[in-house]
Formats: C-alpha cells, structure tokens, sequence
C-alpha cells in the first residue's frame, strides 16, 4: 500500500460467494487500488463508494448517496477543488480614474493596518467587522477581476478566484458547505480570495420562502455571513447588477465602485493593448479609436484588439489598420444592441430572480433524475475506508 495511504483500513464486501477465486482476487485488487488512487489524489482518507448492479440498489442508493455526499465529505477534502493561484495584473497595467485608484490604494493600507489597529491596539472589540471585505460593484468589464489580482501583488499574497456558479450545486444543502469550504482553502492557502458575478450572494435574503430553491440561496447567504465573521483574511466580491443588497452586508463590506472608462481612460487602455509587437499601421490612433464608442469598457478593447489581429492574419494580411480596428468596434456594438433588443440585458427584479433560481434547480434535479440511473455492472460491492 502507499504512504498515503497506509494508515487507511480499505474494505471491500458484496463480492457474490459463487464468483470465481482468480475473478474476485481480480475484482478486489482492482476496486483497492482505485480507492488508494482517490485518497492520495483528493487527500481525503474518508470514503464510501458504493457500485452496484441489482434492480434494488439502483432504486434505493442513488439519491441517498446524494443526499450524504456533504457528510461523507470533510470540510478539507470539500476545500481541495479550489486551490489559489499567482495573480496575473500588477498596478502598473491597471488604468482607472483617479479617485477609483485611491480607493483601491486606502483599501490595500486598512488591509495592511488592520493586525495593528484592530488587534494590537484593541479596536476589534468595539468594529468587528474593519471592511477589509470589498465589494467591487459595476458594469462587466470596468477592471474589478484585474483589480482584485492587483490588491493580491500589492499584499504579496496569491489569489484564489471562485465565482457564483463554482460554488452552487445541484445537490440539496451543498452550497452552504461549499462557501464554508471556499473561505478555508483561502485560509490554507494564506490567499486573497476573490468571488466573482456575487450578484446572487449579496442581495437581500427571500421573505415568504415557499420553495427549496429560495431555501438554498437563503442558506448560502447566511452562510457567507457566518464566514465573514469568522475570516481573518482578506475577501473582494465582484457584482453588475445588485440593486438590493441585504443589509448585513452592506455594514460588513466596504464598497467601491467601477465606472465605465471615460474618453482618456479609453486612450490609455486602447495604447496598452496596442503592443509593440502587433504589425500596426502608421494610421492607428488610440485616440480616434477611443471617440469611436462611449460604451466601450477595457474587455472590449482587449475583445477588439484580439478579434482584429485573429481576422486580419486569417485574411493572410500583414498590417493591421485603423480601418480594421473600427470595423470590429462596430461589430462588438452591433452585438450588444441586438441582445440588449432581445431584454437580455435588462436588470432582474426579485421575483425574476426567484424564477430563475427556481429554473436553475428545476434543471438541477432534472439532471440529478438522468443520473440515478448508472450503467450496469459486473458486480455488487460496497467500499469505504476508514482511519
């Protein structure tokens, strides 16, 4: 047996009596080695896989099988499927107003202050909550994910990036246990955690719950409540649309707001996409480029500069002009407005917001329903290990 594993005791029982010697050895040997595989990639020493091939055992066992999967599963080895990583951006490459920049840079000084202020000076015991929590609120594609890696170097920590639909699940009362395990594998990690498209996660807690599916976000609002509150760290939520953010949080988090980039903004950003390296024109000007569209943020300036260069080496050109780079303006905003024409873009109320939950975990137990039916096998056992 491997180190990682020595000191868990596998068990394998249901192997039928009437099986051959050399096929159950076979079997066995094969079921143990797999396990040994699971506990050292996942590190998780607690498992209890269950395989089986009678008409009963594939009524009865998938859904509770489910409904376990949280309590079978500890804290750490729940914390495994998120891991922190190098941030990518530096303060240098970030462009935003200047007042967007000093809050960004108090942020980064209270984050700094807070082990001196609010524990060796006490002030923990009258401000338990120092907001060194931030919400980075805005339109998609004003710079909070560049921002939030640019607090990460400024910390000298890693960041461990996680969004809403990471963290959900389709399996009842996984998403509670999911934020908790977050919040440690930042903690493990000594990261900057970063929680991005959080609109869901800080609105207003549901009154008049009558659906699970209320009951679900309400359980993982709370939950990230609770683990605010315990967090030590440091933790940047990124929303779009939130118009009605629940009160507890609004005491909790410290707020900073991305607008879209202004004409100067838009220059600065256009000639640091603009690389050296690219075969521009003598005609390309970041400027003119900026006027071109109001409605353009920093992702769509990266989108246009990545779109034009693509089309233009497809065409088996070698210079990049003004022209191309306008025509994908128009393209990029052709786009938008024919979504926004669909109401794609229009912000959700709380009832459609109900809705779509409702419609996420009508899907959810849809796919939970296909499941519960696993392909047939050659044997029935069941396996678990224990330390």
């Amino acid at each position: 047996m491997n180190k990682a594993t020595e000191k868990v005791k596998i068990t394998v029982e249901g192997i039928p009596a009437v099986t051959p010697a050399e096929a159950a050895t076979a079997c066995h040997a094969r079921l143990v080695w797999a396990v040994e595989e699971l506990c050292i990639a996942t590190g998780n020493e607690e498992v209890d896989i269950r395989v089986g091939t009678g008409e009963q055992f594939r009524k009865d066992r998938p859904m509770q099988a489910r409904e376990e999967r949280g309590d079978e599963s500890s804290l750490t080895a729940r914390a495994q499927q998120y891991a922190a990583t190098k941030p990518l951006w530096n303060l240098s490459q970030l462009i935003a107003p200047p007042e967007l920049l000093d809050e960004v840079r108090a942020a980064v000084e209270l984050i700094r202050l807070e082990p001196l202020v609010f524990d060796s000076w006490g002030l923990r015991s009258i401000e338990p909550f120092p907001r060194s929590a931030l919400n980075f609120h805005g339109p998609p594609g004003t710079g909070k994910t560049m921002t939030a890696h640019v607090i990460a170097v400024e910390l000298g920590k890693n960041i461990l990036v996680a969004s809403y639909a990471q963290i959900e699940s389709k399996y009842h009362g996984d998403g509670p246990k999911n934020v908790e395990a977050l919040f440690h594998a930042a903690e493990r990690d000594q990261a900057v955690l970063f929680i991005d498209e959080a609109d869901s996660l800080l609105s207003k807690r549901l009154t008049n719950v009558t659906q699970g599916s209320e009951q679900a976000i309400n359980s993982m609002r709370s939950q990230i409540l609770i683990c605010l509150e315990r967090y030590r760290g440091v933790v940047i939520f990124a929303t779009n649309l939130v118009t009605n953010y629940d009160q507890a949080f609004e005491t909790r988090v410290r707020h900073i707001h991305f607008p879209m980039p202004d004409a100067v903004a838009r220059a600065a950003i256009w000639r640091n996409h603009l690389l050296p390296s690219l075969p521009l024109g003598c005609d390309v000007d970041a400027g003119r480029l900026a006027e071109a569209e109001e409605e353009f943020c920093g992702r769509d300036i990266k989108n246009a500069v990545v779109n034009t260069a693509l089309r233009v080496a497809r065409q088996g050109r070698q210079v990049i002009c003004h022209v191309d780079l306008e025509e994908e303006i128009r393209r990029i905003v052709t786009a938008r407005n024919a979504v926004r024409s669909n109401g794609n873009a229009q912000v959700p109320h709380e009832g459609e917001e109900r809705k779509e939950i409702e419609q996420k975990v009508m899907q959810s137990l849809s796919l939970v329903e296909k499941d519960s039916h696993p392909q047939r096998l050659t044997a029935g056992v069941t396996i678990w290990s224990s330390k």
